[in-house]
């Protein structure tokens, strides 16, 4: 073998390795990271949407509503749950563990949160609900259907669900609406 054909096999060895490598560190970052960033939780019982609004008539609001001056209340507490679960209303283990765990020793839910803003983020429901005219299912999901809660991937680093709302859907919104995307609309 020439000192030509060495040189050139020699080049060919390294661009075969660096593109070996770039497709691991491709498979790492995109595949191996993710799954060891994220933790994956499980509300504590599953609640089931569709049941609650086909079969017993209630709306969004009956717990997710809005207090008198506009603020969101958050997550729902026991006592909108008791109201119709002092007794199993049906025969799942969601259902018993509700009750139990729950209702009885009137315990409130510790819901995991689908999405948690950041800290440094001020967010007014009651500016994007009330005045804009807003629906929920414009930045949330929509869970009407839905009949199992789906697990949530939260941050193990920073804590906060990954399906947080991302700074440019927020910023595209405001500048469709013609709405202010100053710095400090937003942050603290």
């Amino acid at each position: 073998m020439t000192g030509e054909n060495k040189q050139q096999n020699s080049g060919l060895l390294g661009w075969a390795l660096f593109v070996v490598g770039f497709a691991g560190a491709l498979f790492v970052g995109w595949i191996v990271f993710p799954q060891l960033l994220y933790s994956t939780k499980y509300q504590p019982i599953n609640y089931n949407h569709a049941i609650h609004q086909e079969e017993a008539g209630m709306s969004c609001e009956d717990c997710h509503f809005f207090r008198e001056d506009g603020t969101y209340a958050g997550k729902p507490k026991l006592a909108a749950c008791a109201e119709c679960h002092s007794e199993p209303q049906g025969e799942t283990e969601d259902e018993a563990k509700l009750v139990s765990e729950y209702v009885e020793p009137e315990k409130e839910i510790p819901w995991i949160s689908y999405s948690r803003q950041p800290d440094n983020v001020f967010f007014s429901h009651a500016a994007h609900v009330k005045m804009a005219e807003m629906d929920c299912t414009d930045c949330h999901r929509d869970v009407e259907g839905q009949t199992k809660a789906p697990p949530v991937k939260i941050n193990r680093l920073t804590g906060y669900p990954n399906e947080v709302m991302k700074m440019y859907v927020c910023e595209d919104c405001h500048a469709q609406e013609n709405v202010s995307n100053a710095c400090d609309v937003c942050h603290k």
